[in-house]
């Protein structure tokens, strides 16, 4: 069986996935930050790392970057964002699915990664295809709200969300810019249309709001 390596910051998400992933393949280790994921990784020996994008302290590029490890690396995060699987393939990554995936297609995924192939959720590959066709990221039209059930959450664009994820995690405003690649202003500018959109009055009943939607 393939040995899997899992990284990311929600403990409950991870024993998610590992429930998904029993009898599939082989869960080595698990870590919840980028120090203990590369320590993991290091002293466990993956065939295939299942890495989270967002996390503090540099998230999923910084455990590529600084794991010295054999393993390939495989995204799985809750960002669609075009910025986001560009960035983890230039970092080394061989392949980025999003965390709607089931368990059957994440276990397909590890064994095409393992096997030397690149894998991406279907409407993903696109981005991956015009970034290296053109030469610069295929950007999301991040100013188009993004279509769900809720009519508010429906009036958040895609980088309202993005910011609203990050601060229901506990992201300070200087670690969101540095993940999105935006300035912090633009940040507190995003999150001052999110409270307004939302109707709340402050991080932390916005935090509630996110958790009580699964936006967290």
């Amino acid at each position: 069986m393939v040995k899997v390596f899992l990284v990311d910051d929600h403990s409950v998400f991870r024993a998610g996935v590992k429930a998904e992933l029993v009898d599939k393949v082989e869960i080595v280790g698990d870590a919840g930050t980028v120090r203990e994921a590369i320590a993991g990784i290091e002293s466990t020996h993956p065939d295939v790392v299942l890495l989270d994008v967002h996390m503090p302290d540099g998230g999923g590029r910084a455990v590529i970057k600084n794991a010295h490890t054999d393993a390939k690396f495989l995204a799985l995060s809750v960002s669609d964002a075009a910025e986001d699987v560009i960035a983890l393939i230039r970092a080394g990554a061989r392949g980025y699915v999003t965390k709607n995936i089931n368990g059957d297609e994440l276990a397909q995924a590890v064994e095409r990664v393992h096997g030397g192939d690149a894998y991406f959720s279907p409407r993903l590959a696109g981005f991956v295809l015009d970034a290296f066709a053109t030469g610069h990221v295929a950007e999301d039209p991040v100013g188009e709200p993004v279509k769900v059930d809720d009519p508010v959450v429906d009036a958040l664009t895609r980088r309202e969300l993005e910011v609203l994820r990050f601060l229901a995690r506990g992201y300070t405003y200087k670690e969101i810019g540095e993940e999105l690649f935006i300035s912090i202003k633009t940040v507190e500018t995003h999150a001052s249309n999110i409270l307004r959109k939302t109707q709340m009055s402050n991080r932390h009943q916005l935090t509630r709001w996110a958790a009580d939607r699964d936006l967290d």
